[in-house]
This record gives C-alpha cells, sequence and structure tokens, in this order.
C-alpha cells in the first residue's frame, strides 16, 4: 500500500494543528510510553526497533510535505508547513528527535517507562507529539510478545513439573496459527514476530521476513508439513484412512514430524480404529512422530480423551519423574485456544499423569488478533516542556480516573544496583541519562539511546533480544 508511506500523514487529524496549541515560548518537548497496568503485571519489550526502520529511516521530502499540505487543506485542518519544511531542508528530512528505550527483549513491571521521545532542535519541539499515533503503535508488538511469554511460563512450569526435557521441549510448545485471523499483512509480520521472541514454532511466513528485515535474523522460526481439512475431506468419508495413509506416505520418515487434523467427522473414531488399528503399524514403521489434530468440541476434554485413547492404541513409557509419555504420536490443539484454556488443558492432562512433552497448541486469534490498546494500557504522554528557557512538569490528574494520572518531568527507567529493582526516576537537570552521573547514584540507568536525529544507534539482533527474553522468570 504506497499511498500510505508518508510519515506526515501517520497521524492523527487533530495532530496537525498541536503546533499552535503549546505556550509561547516553547522551545522542547519530553515525552514518555508506558503500560498503565493491564492483564499482565509485567511486559517484554519488543518491536520499537521495527517501527523505527520501517517509519523513520526515510528522511521525509517536499513532495511529502505537498501532499500533506493539500490533503490537510482539504480535510479541514492547519498544516505547519513551513515547520516541516524547514526539517527538509535543515535536516535533509531527518526529523530532529531522541528515542531512548529499555533494550529489546527486557521484561518490565506495568506503571514504568518504557520508552522516552524528546525534540533536539528548538525550531521543531512539536515534532514528538506529531509522531504519537505512528510509535503508540509500539502496543501490538509488545502485547503480543507479552502474551506469548507469560503463556510460556505457564508451559515451563508444566514442563518442569511432568517433564525430563522442559528446556529441549520448550520452544516448540506453543506454535502461531494467527496470520488468516489478523486485520493486515504487518499485524502478521510484527505479532508474528514478537510471538517468535519465545518460541520456534510459527506458520505465520511474514513474521520470518520481519525478523530478517529488522533484526537480522536468517531464519525465525520452523514449521512442519500438516493436514488441513480439505486435504482429508476430499478423499471423502468413506475413504478417510487413505488420506490418512497418504499423509504417511508423504511426509512420515524416520525422525521427522507431521500433523494430521483427525475430526473432520469423527475424532474418537480416527483414533481408535484408523490410527490405532489399521495405521498403528505403519505409524510405527515410519519412525516419525504423528501429530494428531482434533479441531472441535471443548478443549479440555476433547485432549483428555485424545491422550487417552491414543495411549491405549500405542502405549506409553513413564518417564523419570512418573508421567506417561504416548509412543510414536503426539497431540497438538489449535482450536479455542488462549492462555487460559493452555492452563486448564495442562492441568486436567496432568492430573490424568500425563507428560506434557504429549502437547502442544496452536494459537491464532487470542495470540495476534483478540489484544488491543487497552489490554496493557498502554500511554504516550507528554511529561515535559521547556518554555523561556525553563522545564516545567506536564501531567494529567483527572479527578474521575486516578489510573489516568500520568508521569510527570524528564524521567528515565533505572535498575537498583542492590536488588535490580526497575523504577522510573526523574532525570537530572541537563542529564541525557543517568550514566552521566552515574557514579553519583545508586542505580544504572536501564535505558538506551536508540534513535537520534535520523540515525539508528542501537541496532538489536533476534538473537541478542530472545536471550534476554528467556532469562526473565516469572
Amino acid at each position: 500500500m504506497q499511498y500510505l508511506n508518508n510519515l506526515l500523514l501517520n497521524t492523527d487529524s487533530y495532530k496537525a494543528s498541536h503546533w499552535l496549541q503549546y505556550p509561547p515560548g516553547t522551545d522542547a518537548t519530553f515525552f514518555y510510553v508506558e503500560s498503565r497496568g493491564g492483564r499482565y503485571d509485567r511486559t517484554l519489550f519488543y518491536g520499537l526497533q521495527a517501527i523505527l526502520k520501517g517509519y523513520l529511516s526515510r528522511p521525509i521530502s517536499h513532495a511529502d510535505v505537498d501532499q500533506a499540505r493539500d490533503l490537510f487543506a482539504a480535510h479541514g485542518e492547519p498544516f505547519n508547513e513551513s515547520g516541516w519544511r524547514y526539517i527538509v531542508d535543515q535536516h535533509q528530512g531527518k526529523l530532529p528527535i531522541r528515542i531512548r528505550a529499555v533494550p529489546e527483549g527486557a521484561v518490565v513491571p506495568t506503571h514504568q517507562a518504557l520508552v522516552t521521545i524528546e525534540s533536539t532542535d528548538p525550531a521543531a519541539y512539536w515534532v514528538p507529539s506529531y509522531l504519537e499515533t505512528m510509535l503508540l503503535r509500539l502496543w501490538y508488538p509488545v502485547t503480543v510478545a507479552t502474551t506469548s511469554w507469560h503463556v510460556k511460563q505457564v508451559l515451563r512450569g508444566f514442563l518442569e513439573r511432568t517433564s525430563d526435557d522442559p528446556e529441549g521441549q520448550l520452544p516448540f510448545k506453543l506454535h502461531d496459527f494467527g496470520a488468516r485471523g489478523v486485520s493486515s499483512a504487518e499485524s502478521a509480520a510484527l505479532g508474528g514476530s514478537a510471538h517468535l521472541v519465545n518460541f520456534m514454532g510459527t506458520d505465520t511466513v511474514f513474521a520470518l521476513l520481519a525478523a530478517r528485515e529488522y533484526y537480522a535474523e536468517p531464519m525465525a522460526g520452523l514449521s512442519i508439513p500438516a493436514a488441513e481439512h480439505s486435504t482429508i475431506t476430499s478423499w471423502g468419508r468413506q475413504r478417510e484412512v487413505d488420506a490418512y495413509r497418504n499423509m504417511l506416505a508423504q511426509f512420515a520418515k524416520p525422525g521427522s514430524i507431521v500433523a494430521v487434523v483427525s475430526d473432520s467427522y469423527d475424532i474418537y473414531h480416527a483414533i481408535t480404529e484408523h490410527w490405532g488399528k489399521r495405521l498403528r503399524q505403519e505409524v510405527i514403521d515410519s519412525g516419525a512422530t504423528v501429530v494428531i489434530r482434533p479441531d472441535s468440541g471443548d478443549p479440555v476434554d476433547v485432549v483428555h480423551q485424545c491422550l487417552h485413547l491414543l495411549g491405549q492404541a500405542f502405549g506409553h513409557q513413564l518417564n523419570s519423574k512418573g508421567y506417561k509419555v504416548l509412543n510414536h504420536v503426539r497431540v497438538i490443539q489449535g482450536d479455542g485456544v488462549n492462555p487460559d484454556s493452555i492452563r486448564a488443558i495442562l492441568e486436567r492432562a496432568t492430573s490424568a499423569g500425563y507428560a506434557t512433552d504429549n502437547l502442544a497448541f496452536g494459537m491464532g486469534g487470542a495470540l495476534l488478533q483478540k489484544v488491543d490498546r487497552d489490554t496493557q494500557k498502554f500511554a504516550l504522554k507528554c511529561s515535559a516542556a521547556r518554555v523561556d528557557g525553563q522545564w516545567i512538569d506536564v501531567y494529567k490528574d483527572p479527578v474521575t480516573d486516578k489510573g489516568k494520572r500520568s508521569k510527570r518531568g524528564r524521567m528515565t527507567l533505572a535498575r537498583d544496583r542492590q536488588d535490580g529493582r526497575l523504577q522510573t526516576l526523574p532525570l537530572p537537570a541537563g542529564a541525557i541519562s543517568l550514566a552521566e552521573v552515574s557514579e553519583a547514584t545508586d542505580y544504572d540507568d536501564a535505558m538506551v539511546t536508540v534513535w537520534e536525529n535520523g540515525h539508528l544507534i542501537r541496532d538489536w539482533s533476534f538473537a541478542e533480544i530472545r536471550e534476554r527474553a528467556d532469562a526473565a522468570r516469572l
């Protein structure tokens, strides 16, 4: 969609008039981004680098200014044409702002600053506010990464309780099925790559491209051959077993994994008669692991029953922790999967004596689409402005909702040197970071400058981000 590429139009309409609304004498502003709470008490920070590379790396041009001027004139909004032309002429179209942020992959408690944005040219003090609409969309990859990370902690807990190989099993326990359920290709790319910070399994191809383009990751995730209903039902109900046999013939090789949806007609009949009897020896002889996928009914009950029937057909081994691990087969649940149902399924399976090794999950809409800005209550607010040479605190404190009280002053996120606790602290006068005065404080700065005056300062690799996220624990 090339017509969406003008950064000056990647904003809300009312932003075009805001340069006229600041007090006379204003020559600098300071903004921050935070999660003001929400479903989870901490967030996994991810996606800012993709947004910066995707939107701020291309300098604006006079043609961009022309287009924005004409659109806003027809739209009924004033437009700061001279201000934008100044940026094109004096800064070669690169925006005079500084963005500092926590490192990507960091897990940060809510109610703390994650990003700060400040102007660096007195003549362009109004630029940070103009970028709010675009920059606050950061909420999306952060929220997806956060959801995925919290599910990972649940899965890790059950694996540590029931599996002999929790760390080896964990990377492929939650698979991204969400590409078809999102609102745009960009959502698939950003949200899908956010999930891959925590796991290695995905069917969202655009996620691989995003990780490659923005984080230099050659291949961020893996997948396996898998059946869908059309490839099974096209054989007809009477030849259902032939459809399954074809999957074995095409993909079941020693050491391989193949997933077969098996509930097109009757999942229990498919397991007991087709997989458990007619194809049992072929499965065993293939040397592959066949993953049965139920796709309807109550997930908790259906998965439990599938495990039971597969255990009767193929048998199991007891691991060192006393839990059953099925021979030759596994189950993946992709219907009705969300953080709550995953926990419920695992609780039922564990209480029935099955190791979490036997299960994998595919999450689609609940992973990439059933989130919004209020899931973690994201906000981008102005906290300071320099007026007539003096910095003043800027904040809101509505009597009708104290949850919307905003932070004041220039700030950073700091880490206590004694206990590692993260806390938002004011910046000393004139300082850009705590690093400038770190010897005189009990804190280290937990933020770094990632973007300044049109240039990316820190370029995180996907491997670094994954390592940082995986090191964090609940």
